[in-house]
């Protein structure tokens, strides 16, 4: 499943295991639709989101930046501690492309130029022959 959003707030990297990193951050989606009384209906869905794959990504991860993310989506209901219950969904992210849009800092790609999260970084070794 693809979404695309924007971060709600700054990526944030947990330690889960002396060698295991996870990137938590929050991305917001938007959609639109007429109902049948002909008016504009305006709907956010955000979705927590966990990134496995490299923790190297979470500097790029600024609030306000425009993803598209490839993963699956899963949903969960909790029980506050006022007693009311309530649900979220969580988005399993396999694949990340920047579109920008976030916080400005002198690495930042150009707005509108896309970025694959896990192609190796220009100058890293990825034991190609070529």
């Amino acid at each position: 499943m693809n979404i695309i959003g924007r971060l709600t707030r700054d990526a944030e990297v947990r330690s889960v295991s002396a060698d295991k990193k996870v990137v938590n951050f929050s991305v917001a989606t938007n959609d639109s639709y007429k109902n049948k009384q002909g008016e504009r209906i305006e709907q956010t869905n955000y979705f927590d989101c966990a990134y496995w794959i490299t923790p190297n990504v979470a500097k790029s991860l600024t609030k306000g930046t425009l993803v598209e993310l490839t993963g699956r989506v899963s949903a969960r209901a909790w029980q506050g501690s006022d007693g009311e219950t309530h649900a979220g969904l969580n988005f399993h992210t396999s694949q990340i492309k920047l579109y920008g849009g976030g916080k400005k800092t002198g690495g930042d790609k150009p707005e509108g130029k896309a970025e694959n999260a896990n192609a190796p970084k220009q100058g890293e070794d990825d034991d190609l022959p070529f």
